[in-house]
């Protein structure tokens, strides 16, 4: 049998997980909304041909280097409309990836084996994608 003390504060976490989950995926995903209007409503008054430019030089054969992440945040502080996008489309990757973080924590809480481990392959794998799509 579970003392008191014990139950009240396990529903009390479980309480807290519960609440703090959504609260923190919605500011994360506000914030990415946010950044990403702000890129666009930049490229459209900084540099509407932007895309046009980089997809004509790309049909002449002439590829682009990725940007590395510091060099987008220096882009996004010097306010290009581009580094300020991908850096919103990086904050949105991370809905995903902290909604199956909290997931695996609720089931190790929970002791519950084998959704511990089905999350955790499914976190590894989102984790594995973002390094590859980051690097590939």
């Amino acid at each position: 049998m579970i003392p008191n003390d014990i139950a009240a504060a396990t529903t009390e976490e479980d309480r807290i997980l519960r609440t703090w989950t959504p609260l923190i995926l919605r500011a994360i995903l506000i914030v990415s909304a946010i950044i990403m209007v702000v890129g666009i409503a930049q490229a459209i008054a900084l540099a509407p041909d932007f895309y046009l430019r980089r997809f004509s030089s790309i049909q002449h054969g002439q590829l682009h280097v990725r940007e590395g992440f510091a060099q987008l945040i220096e882009g996004m502080h010097q306010g290009d409309p581009h580094a300020v996008m991908t850096i919103g489309l990086y904050v949105l990757t991370l809905v995903p990836l902290v909604r199956v973080a909290f997931t695996f924590v609720l089931f190790l809480k929970e002791r519950d084996l084998v959704f511990v481990a089905a999350t955790a392959y499914v976190l590894a794998g989102l984790v594995l994608g973002v390094m590859l799509g980051r690097v590939g």
